[in-house]
């Protein structure tokens, strides 16, 4: 079977005022992120301003075993000490395997469904949105004077459906299911 990757969700509640050096921090720990070995990719989900305080920062890796050595390697525990002056809790993260920080519910610890649930709650969260999705954005992008084009389309579709999957739909879908998806 092919190695799934790891992932890391990392969040960073913010002290007020301190969001640039939090920033310039960022600038400072992400280059040497993704020189990490078996570093993939990484987002960042900034706060939204006035509003919310917490910084999400999801970073991938070929295995669990780099992701690991990466999160305790001297150089990140080094860099995360110069950022502590920001924070308003420590640093916090959970590392799953695959796509399992989709399935991720707090109040379940670090638990995770199993495999077949996940396929058919994924699929199940999927198909609606793959629908959906083309027949909003198709419009828009034709309005805006984009020209048809298969693989740019797909290729917003697809980052729209990821964007609303992660952020959106299954942190809701997985609290509203999570009777039987835990069981």
């Amino acid at each position: 079977m092919e190695n799934p990757g790891a992932s890391v969700v990392i969040t960073h509640h913010i002290l007020e005022g301190k969001q640039k050096e939090y920033e310039k921090w960022l600038d400072e720990i992400v280059p040497i992120t993704k020189h990490s070995q078996g570093f993939i990719d990484l987002q960042i989900v900034r706060p939204i301003p006035k509003l919310t305080f917490v910084y999400t920062v999801i970073i991938r890796f070929d295995t669990i075993d780099n992701l690991k050595s990466w999160m305790e390697s001297g150089d990140r525990k080094q860099i995360i000490e110069k950022a502590s002056p920001f924070f308003r809790k420590n640093d916090r993260y959970q590392i799953k395997s695959g796509l399992d920080f989709l399935f991720n519910a707090e109040n379940e610890g670090h638990k995770v469904p199993v495999r077949w649930k996940q396929y058919l709650v994924t699929w199940s969260a999927i198909y609606p949105l793959s629908l959906i999705i083309p027949v909003l954005l198709q419009p828009f992008l034709r309005w805006l004077g984009i020209p048809v084009n298969h693989y740019f389309d797909a290729f917003i579709n697809s980052g729209c459906i990821v964007l609303l999957m992660v952020y959106l739909v299954m942190p809701n879908y997985t609290r509203l299911i999570k009777k039987w998806l835990f069981k």
